[in-house]
């Protein structure tokens, strides 16, 4: 069994003073379809519109213990970095976020309405990320790296603390994999208090690193990741995630494009959800191969719903697919 890590309790007695537990509802659209109870735990509806806030006020709380912080820096395809610039703005600081050209309209206008300053550098998160690190070193600000840090993964494992409270039998929890801060976190709290629970990664197809990573047990990167879901949109593999996610991980799917865009239909027309395509990417995996009905052991199932902040072109096209 995994040891329950003292920082995801401390981070929980912190949490509760910002944050309720995110709801966890029946999809009864779903349980119809795949046979089993299927539930969803809503991190969309959190301040921000994602569960990346979670770790945001966590680490920035847990930096200011060491001294004041004067600037907070980020990287982000703009769900971390809204949660970053919620967090600077609670705690009356500055924050710079670093995004790559092009990213998501509703999420940049998030984190410039949160008192965020944006700088648009390169063509994919890891361009905007290693602006973010030489414009901390240079102004001695503090840089929050989702990748890396591991208070936003004690954070996220706040998550999985309350799926076991909400759903106590549950059997399988679907996961979007970005940069893993959230698999990493979810999987161990949920491992380290019921190891039987199957934790399914989620990938898009066109941002596999971190699926073929799991798979090989190989650091491997991609040059570009064109997808939809920009959530999702990492290329940088990073050793110790990679061997974190194979020890906790039992299995990692990739989702295409067209199935990005069903889930997200989906969810609007069956469950009246608004999600953004990573957000929905664990309805995508889950209805593209299920598990068998009636099979042992499956009952309940828990999909991770992550972000709501969908760009309006991309929610157009989703609404527009025939069923």
């Amino acid at each position: 069994m995994i040891a329950i890590d003292a920082d995801l309790e401390a981070a929980r007695s912190f949490l509760r003073r910002s944050l309720s537990p995110s709801r966890l509802v029946r999809s009864d659209a779903l349980s119809r379809q795949i046979g089993a109870n299927v539930y969803l735990k809503l991190e969309s509806e959190l301040p921000t519109g994602s569960f990346k806030v979670r770790g945001a006020l966590y680490a920035l709380w847990q930096r200011s213990q060491n001294g004041p912080v004067r600037q907070i820096v980020a990287a982000s395809t703009g769900n971390h970095g809204a949660a970053v610039a919620f967090a600077a703005e609670r705690m009356g600081i500055g924050a710079r976020i670093f995004v790559p050209a092009g990213a998501n309209p509703v999420k940049l206008a998030r984190i410039r309405a949160l008192g965020g300053d944006v700088s648009e550098c390169g063509a994919t998160l890891s361009s905007a990320l290693d602006a973010a690190a030489e414009h901390a070193e240079r102004h001695g600000a503090y840089l929050m790296e989702d990748p890396s840090d591991p208070h936003i993964a004690a954070a996220t494992g706040t998550i999985g603390a309350e799926i076991l409270e909400q759903i106590p039998m549950v059997d399988g929890v679907y996961v979007p994999v970005g940069d893993t801060a959230l698999i990493r976190g979810v999987a161990a709290a949920i491992k380290a208090r019921k190891p039987g629970v199957r934790i399914i990664g989620v990938q898009a197809a066109e941002a596999p690193a971190y699926f073929r990573s799991w798979k090989s047990g190989d650091v491997i990167s991609t040059a570009t990741a064109n997808t939809i879901a920009d959530g999702l949109a990492t290329t940088r593999a990073i050793e110790p995630n990679v061997v974190a996610i194979r020890a906790l991980v039992d299995d990692m799917v990739l989702v295409t494009e067209q199935a990005l865009l069903h889930a997200v239909r989906w969810l609007l027309l069956e469950d009246h959800i608004v999600a953004e395509p990573s957000g929905a990417a664990t309805v995508a995996a889950l209805t593209r191969d299920p598990p068998s009905r009636g099979a042992a052991g499956v009952e309940n199932i828990v999909l991770l719903i992550t972000g709501s902040n969908i760009a309006p072109a991309v929610l157009r096209a989703a609404a527009a697919l025939e069923s």
